[in-house]
């Protein structure tokens, strides 16, 4: 079914121009949204062009099949699916990370404290185990790691124990509203202008979605689908992301010596990092939620390209 929310594309002119290199050259989307980049990246590429996209949100993929291009191939599953593309076959792979807003502004998908709404937080609702089900059977010291760990929460273990006690005196937690009223409940200060179930509406979505492993999982495959001279651009929303990004990016943009083996040639470097870009403050001011991104492109190197080791 198609969603009537709207979703505005962050960064989607500067992202469009660093991944897209070669108008004939074969790319993914890896997170499709409501297909702001993949739009662009169809318009700007030849007949021979390829575009494959990736999304595991059941409205996402309807949208991403109502575009009916010949070049585009659509994958109903996660960008941790990467690496199942051939080796060296992609001339530019885009990860833009985080939720879009259409999964934000619907209450029935749970990821909002605004509205109330079943707690699920699921990406793929047609799958796994929606943070409801979580919170009804996880003990305190889970609670508290997600939260603490995911969110950079330092009132988790607070928050952690009001959850159980709820659960063991009046049954699960199964709204959005009641979350958000518990967690505000156990926070004794608040970060200016911010939520106190801020934090821990974002802990439980990356948990339950198992985000950041997907992220590492996806940055290492596209190691192995970049051709030389590949662009890798990526999107993120919060410093958990940006950090990996980050290290994944700088890790590879030197030659590694093994030390066990000090005379031999050292491993060549895979990524050249070349840059970082913020959103400018028009698009902020149009479109407020786009003010924490940040996108960092690198290039595949030609030494070794092909190679996830």
């Amino acid at each position: 079914m198609q969603s009537t929310w709207q979703h505005t594309t962050v960064l989607l002119n500067e992202a469009v121009e660093a991944l897209l290199t070669n108008p004939d050259g074969s790319y993914t989307d890896a997170t499709f949204g409501r297909g702001g980049h993949s739009r662009l990246i169809l318009s700007r590429l030849s007949a021979q062009g390829h575009l494959t996209v990736f999304d595991k949100d059941p409205e996402a993929i309807a949208a991403a099949q109502a575009l009916a291009d010949p070049r585009l191939a659509i994958r109903h599953e996660g960008f941790r699916y990467l690496g199942e593309l051939p080796q060296g076959s992609q001339s530019g792979v885009l990860l833009d990370l985080g939720i879009s807003s259409p999964q934000i502004d619907n209450p029935a998908r749970g990821f909002s404290f605004r509205a109330d709404g079943p707690l699920d937080m699921r990406m793929d609702t047609t799958r796994g185990q929606s943070v409801a089900e979580w919170l009804a059977v996880a003990e305190v010291p889970q609670i508290a790691q997600v939260i603490r760990e995911y969110g950079e929460e330092r009132f988790a273990g607070p928050i952690a124990k009001a959850i159980v006690d709820r659960r063991q005196k009046r049954g699960p937690i199964q709204g959005t509203a009641e979350l958000a009223e518990l967690v505000a409940g156990a926070v004794k200060t608040r970060e200016s202008g911010q939520n106190p179930a801020t934090r821990t509406f974002q802990a439980l979505r990356i948990f339950i979605n198992a985000e950041l492993e997907e992220l590492e999982q996806a940055l290492k495959a596209s190691l192995h689908v970049l051709q030389p001279g590949g662009r890798l651009v990526v999107i993120s929303f919060h410093s958990l992301e940006d950090r990996i990004v980050k290290q994944f990016i700088a890790s590879h943009n030197r030659a590694v010596f093994d030390r066990r083996a000090p005379f031999a040639e050292p491993k060549a470097m895979q990524l050249n990092a070349l840059e970082r870009v913020k959103p400018s403050a028009a698009e902020v001011a149009g479109n407020p939620r786009s003010r924490s991104a940040v996108m960092r492109v690198a290039e595949r190197t030609a030494a070794s390209a092909g190679s996830a080791a």
